[in-house]
């Protein structure tokens, strides 16, 4: 197949060699005993991505590229968690060339997916940094799929605690927040910032990348 046509965003949300990849990486993750990694993660950090390069003016094919990469991010739990990144990013990378994504672009969200993990990774370009902050900031008590809250580890505590997690793009100060509200009866300010500190470190490097400041606002405390 000749790689010189677009494949769009909700083309490959319909595809069902990824959606099958997506299913097995969370079934896979749920038995190792993770947090949900399902098509609805998958959903909200390619919608929050494109969000944040649209609210910064980014062009279109941009976003487009951010939501792919956003979607595919996590494919690699299909094969082992262990370096999900790298063999996701080799598997989004076959799976769009196959599918005739031009290969600059397949390359591009490549690359993304292959640095989004924060042991391996960092923002190398407007893609992967929209990418990372995406999802590193998908911090939800649904996610938590331990059903005994007795036998929580710290980050099942930390993630079963958030009430809400939201963020947003403020282009006149040039900056990217996430408001996060914790019940703090369960999971303290400082034990998040204690578990998801590379995370956090992580989302700064990215902002930056995208010419912004980083800031994360838990229950009304500016924490960075």
């Amino acid at each position: 197949m000749k790689n010189d046509q677009t494949i769009s965003y909700k083309e490959i949300q319909k595809n069902e060699e990824i959606n099958l990849l997506i299913t097995q990486g969370n079934a896979i993750l749920e038995i190792l005993g993770y947090t949900e990694h399902s098509k609805h993660h998958a959903l909200k950090v390619a919608n929050t991505a494109g969000e944040i390069l649209k609210d910064l003016g980014y062009s279109k094919h941009k976003i487009e590229l951010a939501r792919i990469a956003g979607y595919l991010h996590d494919i690699g739990n299909s094969i082992n968690r262990n370096d999900h990144a790298h063999s996701g990013a080799i598997l989004a990378y076959e799976l769009l060339k196959g599918l005739g994504m031009p290969l600059k672009d397949a390359i591009t969200v490549a690359s993304a997916i292959g640095h989004h993990d924060e042991e391996t990774g960092t923002a190398i370009d407007e893609i992967s940094a929209a990418l990372i902050l995406a999802d590193k900031t998908d911090v939800r008590r649904n996610r938590v799929r331990n059903p005994i809250i007795a036998n929580f580890d710290s980050h099942d505590r930390v993630n079963y605690s958030v009430l809400s997690a939201k963020i947003k793009v403020c282009t006149d100060k040039k900056v990217i927040q996430m408001d996060l509200e914790l019940d703090d009866s369960i999971s303290t300010v400082m034990d998040y910032f204690e578990i998801f500190l590379k995370r956090m470190a992580m989302c700064q490097k990215a902002a930056q990348v995208l010419g912004l400041k980083f800031k994360l606002i838990a229950n009304g405390s500016k924490m960075c």
